[in-house]
């Protein structure tokens, strides 16, 4: 069985930080591209970064230069560190790892940016 659990989420003051932890089981997480979306309330879910199997990465335009995503394969675990926040970036994060048809997202963690 296939499962996703992600950690780090919280609270945290505009221009904080924070680090988003994916931890995987019942896959071999070097295999699959992993990617993080998120989603505001009242808004659709939206891709803020992937890291391929071989370690290239992408981001949104509205995180680039402030967020970084990054996979530790020994600990089948992918990771999303985000620095300079802004209350615009609250949402809830999910991972999200994928392999040819395959598709797995974890249940998500809560992220607000206020002070």
């Amino acid at each position: 069985q296939v499962q996703l659990v992600e950690s780090g989420g919280g609270l945290v003051q505009p221009g904080g930080s924070l680090g988003l932890s994916c931890a995987a089981s019942g896959i071999r997480l070097s295999l699959y591209a992993m990617d993080w979306y998120r989603q505001a309330p009242g808004q659709q879910r939206e891709l803020v970064a992937s890291i391929g199997s071989g370690g290239s990465t992408n981001y949104a335009d509205s995180v680039k230069g402030r967020f970084a995503i990054s996979r530790d394969n020994t600990k089948n675990t992918g990771y999303l560190q985000m620095n300079s926040l802004k209350p615009e970036d609250t949402a809830v994060y999910y991972c999200n790892v994928r392999r040819l048809t395959f598709n797995y997202w974890g249940q998500g963690t809560q992220v607000t940016v206020s002070s």
